[in-house]
Parts: C-alpha cells; structure tokens; sequence
C-alpha cells in the first residue's frame, strides 16, 4: 500500500470493441467510484465506454479520428481513409500470426502495426482524461497530482503481452508526470468479482464460493473466489483455484452475422447489381446501430420474430424476395441470430463445465454457490436466460445443486469499476478485496544435479565433471520456487538467495539467470528443460554495480587455503508475481538496490503447452534437497558456474553443492542458452466486445 495517499485513482478497461475509464477523486475526500460518459462525437449523451476504433488517411502515420468520431459516415466509407477496429487481440504475437494465417488481407502485417494503433489509441484516451478529470481535482494540478493508474488485462495474454502492454501504455502518456504511477492491476475476471462483492456485499454468506465468468467480446475469463469476512466491513475474497481464459466473446455473433449477410448479398449481386461490393454492405450492417441493438436485446421482452437491417446505399425500389430484400432492407429470423448465440452460448457451457469438473476434483464436498456472469456477452438476456436453464439444480454437477446464476452490477462496466473499487478499500481497510490468489503457473530457475545412476530421471540426460570438485552432474534441471495453483500475494514477494563468486579483479557486476515457466499441474511438472510444457518465460540480469563491495565476502585468501582465491557476493531476487504479470526486485544486504530497474528483463516470446526439442546444455545451477526451505543459487564468475541449495517445493534430494566451472567459455550460468527460446506459434484468437 502506498505510504502517500493519491490524489486520483483511475481505472482503464481497455476493449475489444469498447473502452471503459472509472475513477476516484480522493482529492475532494470522495471514495465514490465514477466513470466517464462524456466522449469526443457524444457530448449530448451519456456513453459508458467509448469504441475502441481508429481511423488513419492512407499513408499517413497519425489517426484522424478516434471513438465516436470514427463511426461517422464520412470516416467510415472513406476511400482513402483505413478503418481500424477490433484489434485487442492482435497484441499477443500468437494469436496475431493465427489470424494472419486465417484471413491475410484484413489482419495486421506486423507486430508493430498492432504496437502503433495501441499507443496512438492510448494517447488519445489519455489526452481525454487528462481533459475531463483535470477540472475535478482539488489542491494540486494535473502534472503534479499524485495519480494512480490502474489496467485490466485478459486472462488469456501471457506475462510477455502483458510486459508489452505495460511499455506501450506508458509511452503513451500514462504515468509521464512525475508524481503518476502506472500498475497492471487485476485480471478482468478478478475484478468483476471485486465490483460486484462490493457492490451486492448483501447475497454472499460466509464461505460462499463464487464462479464468476467475465464474458466479453473477444474473450472470456473465469475465476473461483470464496468468500470471507462477512461479519465484518470488509468482506473479503480469496481464489480458489487458477483463473483461466479462452477465445469466447459476442464478437463471434458479429463474425457470423457478417458472412451470413455477405453470402446472401453475393446472391443478390448476381441477380441485380448492388450499390457497393457485398463485402462492404455485410460490413456496414453488421457494425450498424440497427444490428448491433438487436443483437444486445436478443432474448428480451420485446424480441420480435423478424428483424430487418436497412442496406446502405440501396435504393428503396429494389427488391429480392429470394434473399429477403425490400425497401432497402434485409429481413432476417430470430432463429437464424440465435443460432450464432447458441455457437457461443455452448462454448461458455462447455467451459464452465470444465471449471466445476475441476473444482469437485480438487475440493470435493464443497459446493459452488454463485455463477456471477459480467461482460458484454454476459449481459445478453438470451445468454442469462440459457445458463440458468443449463445450470438449474446443479446441471448434473454435484458440487452446483443450489447454484443461483446473477448478474453483475453494471456488467459492461464491472471491470473498470472493479479496479478502482479494489484500490480504494485497500487505501480505506488496509487491505485489498483480493488479497490471496493462486499462481497461474510454476516458475523456476535452472540448476544441475548431483548425477545418480539409478535415478530414473537422469537416464540419458548430458553430464558434465566439475573441475574444482571431481563430481559429475546432470546439467538443466529444474528448481521450481513456485507452484502453479499455490496462494500468493504481493505483500509477500518469493525470495530467491544468489551467491556469485568473482576472481579478484573481474569487473562484471551483471549476471544473468533464466526463469522457467510451466503450466502443468504440479504432479506432472518437468523436471528439466526440454520435457514437457517447460520453457524460458525471460532472461534476468541482476546488476550489482551499485553495490558496496566493501560487502562482498573474500575467500581463501590465505596462501595455504585449499583452492582457488575469490570473492563471493551475497544478493537475493525478490519475485512478485501479479495477478496478470511478474516483476523482480534486487536486493543486496538487506536493502533494494535501487528504486528504478536495477534487474534487466529479457522477455521471451510466449510459449505454446508442447514439448520442446532437446538442445544443448549450459553451465547452470545445481540442486541441495537437504537445506530445508530455503533456496540459494550460487553462481560463480570464475566459472560462471552456479548452486542451488535447498528444495524450497523444487529441489530433490541426493544432491549437493559444487563450486567450479565446467571446461571454460562456456554459457552464462543459471541462463539457457539463446536457442533454448521457443519460436512464435499459433494458439488462436479473435474478438470484440459489445
């Protein structure tokens, strides 16, 4: 918790197809969460989130409009104009490279391309705030005010999207002036279930378990929270179990629509010309008001049996019965929307089945209480309507019998509201809503083992002899300091204590260590890298050159001491794993090195769940199981060879430290070789919001 209180807490929801921004203005003594609704294109209506839409003129690097005022129609059908929406997804390189496999002509050529529409989309939204909230705050102006910034990212994006987001969010703008901060705060799941436990505090009991499903446009988020502290001011949750995503959103709806559209204009085309290509007619209706309110209000009240979407451009004489065409307008069939529904509808079906399935294997006796659904597509009274009757007395699931289906407060607006709502109570109780949470996956460091013949796991693994004490070892092993599904919190970071040894007068003061990632349920988790789902999630450098050396400790300096002089150097890398993302802090006697980033993150590039080739060996830590808890990666730069003592839920026993180098030019220690980072793959993805 911040020791200064800020003056302003703000809270971006960024969309697929729109962006929502709420805040708190502590600086007039209001813990009040607000949102804006006055947008550029809307200042006559409330808007509750703004489109997530650019439109560039061709050839040029800036946008020329942005929200609201790309959906005019002089921006939209623009021939030298490029239209640009839906692109939330593109982000992650993975499901980028899918979609150009899908459909080349209309998804981003590069990485960067998707990198510039983020940042110019940012900035404008940033200049916007600072437009609308400057006014408000009370003591001190925008640049010098204390604001903290708040972002919700998916489930879905893996700790190298999310590291990706954080750069481009602040060259943008956010967190610029000296006194703002920027923070990836909860996943959008997670804070759907903080707005709406501080919103509707009154339905939950003690020990209540929440599924909550965060339901957008390109994604869908689930997470399972218990409830705690209901006798108290402060309810609090606690996850239970991973939070998860997959690529299941109301976008889907709009895809279909879209080519179902498009093969009945082709048809129509055929027979008598159309004012403008199919293409750019399906496209035009499917983004129209027209369709887009009748699809929000499908499964009403007021749900008719036919709906007509009018056809831009088309004269109101033409007519083609056979595709349901007259006076400019297509008419089409509850039915034929609700079957694009019922594609997706199956899908959240699907996945929360899966959820509860897990939930009765890894907590049997325990029964789910609430299905909390938020999100654009959770706001649909078709989908409502669906869940409840698939989940009635349980939906076969045991652990379900008396599963009530609600919706969150302010479902499009849950997530942003959530942010800010979560940030304020922990500055008010001194504690957050969500304070524990489970790791999404295991994370470890390499190391090497002492070799044993009759360990099955070290048959036909690649050995090396230590010089400087004779033993043989198994080289690439893994010491996991963390475990997929355990509880952790910020307030209290994972320690790991390095020791590097330095020959007198060696200048390096960087050494470098790779973190390992899997996500393997820990009974099958790899015990090397190169098996399994294991993979270089980023390379760290830990830069000691701000250190007193006057601490580093020196050995056998003696002229009878056994073995070679060095010093050996003493730090620790604390690891704060987020809710969405990893950081690292370096700390030497006692004390964090520097405020800024004296560990430099080389991120890899995010890894699909295969298996991985075998490859080269490096130089790296090796494993104690006899210390007890606490690990110690010893790293020496005469050798640049490393230990780890201690298991600490990774070490294995019938191992032992060593101190030399094996042979000499070989791989920085702790670190995997640079072929070790897994390719760019495809896992898929798409989507839009509401």
């Amino acid at each position: 918790m911040d020791a200064k209180k800020p003056d302003l807490i703000v809270g971006v929801d960024f969309g697929m197809t729109a962006t929502g921004v709420s805040y708190a203005n502590l600086s007039i003594g209001s813990e009040t969460v607000k949102w804006i609704q006055k947008w550029p294109g809307r200042s006559q209506a409330n808007e509750n989130k703004v489109p997530t839409i650019l439109v560039y003129p061709n050839q040029q690097p800036d946008p020329s409009s942005w929200g609201f005022l790309s959906e005019t129609a002089s921006e939209q059908n623009a021939a030298d104009k490029e239209y640009k929406d839906w692109f939330k997804t593109y982000l992650d390189p993975l499901r980028l490279r899918e979609k150009q496999a899908e459909d080349p002509v209309h998804t981003p050529c590069s990485i960067e391309e998707v990198e510039r529409w983020y940042e110019d989309y940012h900035r404008l939204l940033y200049k916007h705030i600072e437009f609308k909230l400057s006014s408000e705050l009370s003591g001190a102006p925008w640049q010098s005010a204390y604001v903290q910034f708040l972002f919700s990212v998916p489930t879905t994006w893996a700790p190298q999207v999310v590291e990706r987001y954080r750069t481009i969010v602040k060259k943008a703008g956010f967190a610029q002036c000296t006194n703002h901060a920027l923070s990836i705060g909860l996943t959008e799941a997670e804070a759907a279930a903080v707005h709406t436990s501080l919103e509707a505090p009154g339905i939950f009991r003690e020990r209540d378990i929440l599924l909550v499903c965060d339901a957008g446009g390109g994604t869908t988020d689930l997470s399972v929270l218990g409830v705690r502290d209901t006798g108290t001011s402060s309810l609090s949750l606690e996850q239970l179990d991973v939070v998860f995503g997959a690529t299941i959103g109301s976008a889907a709806i709009d895809y279909d629509f879209e080519a179902y559209a498009r093969s009945r204009l082709e048809l129509a085309h055929l027979i008598s010309p159309l004012p403008m290509s199919p293409d750019q007619i399906a496209w035009e209706m499917m983004k129209s008001r027209d369709f887009q309110n009748t699809k929000c209000e499908h499964g009403g009240l007021d749900d008719a049996p036919i709906f007509s979407i009018p056809i831009p451009k088309l004269d109101l004489g033409y007519a083609n019965h056979t595709v349901g065409i007259e006076y400019g307008e297509m008419k089409f069939t509850k039915e034929e929307l609700q079957r694009s529904f019922d594609k997706q509808v199956q899908k959240l079906v699907s996945l929360i089945d899966s959820q509860l399935q897990t939930m009765q294997r890894k907590r049997p006796g325990q029964q789910i209480n609430h299905l909390i659904l938020a999100g654009g597509l959770g706001h649909s009274p078709y989908v409502q309507d669906r869940l409840r009757a698939r989940f009635l007395n349980g939906g076969g699931h045991v652990n379900a019998q008396g599963i009530q289906v609600r919706v969150a407060p302010d479902p499009q607006l849950a997530v942003c509201k959530g942010l800010v709502g979560d940030h304020v109570r922990s500055l008010k109780a001194g504690k957050p809503v969500l304070k524990w949470r489970c790791c999404r996956a295991s994370y470890g460091t390499i190391c090497k083992e002492i070799y044993d013949k009759d360990n099955p796991m070290h048959v036909g693994r690649q050995t090396e002899k230590d010089p400087m004490n004779g033993k043989v070892y198994v080289t690439q092993s893994i010491a996991w300091f963390i475990k997929k599904g355990k509880p952790i919190t910020l307030d209290e970071p994972i320690t790991r204590s390095f020791h590097r040894k330095i020959s007198p007068g060696d200048p390096r003061r960087a050494f470098p260590t790779s973190i390992i990632e899997s996500h393997a349920e820990e009974p099958f988790l790899p015990h090397y890298l190169g098996a399994g789902d294991a993979h270089v999630l980023c390379e760290i450098e830990s830069d000691l050159s701000s250190a007193d050396e006057t601490k580093f400790k020196e050995k056998n300096r003696r002229f009878w001491s056994v073995g070679k002089h060095y010093f050996k150097v003493d730090y620790e890398v604390k690891v704060l794993i987020g809710p969405a993302d990893v950081r690292f802090e370096l700390w030497f006697n006692n004390e964090k090195l520097s405020k800024d980033q004296p560990i430099k993150v080389e991120w890899a590039s995010p890894a699909p769940a295969i298996e991985l080739p075998a490859v080269p060996q490096p130089v790296v830590p090796e494993i104690d199981g006899s210390q007890g808890e606490k690990s110690v990666v010893s790293v020496s730069s005469l050798p640049r060879s490393a230990e780890l003592k201690g298991n600490n839920t990774g070490g294995r026993n019938g191992s032992e430290s060593a101190d030399g180098r094996t042979g000499t030019g070989g791989e920085e220690i702790g670190r995997a070789p640079k072929q070790m980072l897994p390719p760019d793959v495809n896992n898929g993805g798409w989507g839009r919001m509401f």
